[in-house]
């Protein structure tokens, strides 16, 4: 079955991921966003719990941030609190991709590996390179600016 986009002679597939912990949604995360939003017809961005990480706020209050800084324009990008594998989020919701965003070539091993697992479980994983200037940008590095 195509795509609404494909049916329209648009060649953007169907709907994908990008989750996170947005603790908070920095300027990378809002253009690989941005950049997501474009190849895709519709993208939801997937607020999730990260045990390896300690988030300052809560699933709900990080998504409800994520909302509001998204212009009223970007009519295809959804935000969604989650609990559990963004796998299981893609079955559910039928997101064929996951979109993730690197920094480094730290970021990419990283990615790479999560990538290989989650194609095992069905779904391809789309690495998105940061932009340069916003490659030395972390959700740690504005948090402690923010403090």
């Amino acid at each position: 079955m195509s795509s609404p986009a494909a049916r329209n002679g648009d060649s953007r597939p169907g709907r994908a991921a990008y989750p996170g912990t947005f603790d908070p949604f920095t300027p990378g995360h809002f253009d690989i966003a941005d950049r997501a939003r474009r190849l895709f017809d519709q993208l939801t961005i997937v607020v999730a719990v990260n045990d390896s990480k300690r988030p300052t706020r809560t699933t709900t209050a990080r998504a409800n941030r994520v909302r509001a800084a998204l212009p009223a324009e970007w009519e295809n990008v959804t935000v969604a609190a989650w609990h559990g594998l963004t796998v299981d989020y893609c079955h559910r919701h039928g997101c064929g991709v996951i979109v993730r965003g690197v920094r480094n070539s730290t970021d990419f091993l990283h990615e790479y590996q999560l990538a290989a697992m989650n194609e095992t479980m069905g779904v391809t994983t789309l690495l998105l390179p940061a932009r340069p200037q916003l490659t030395t940008m972390s959700s740690t590095a504005v948090r402690t600016l923010q403090t």
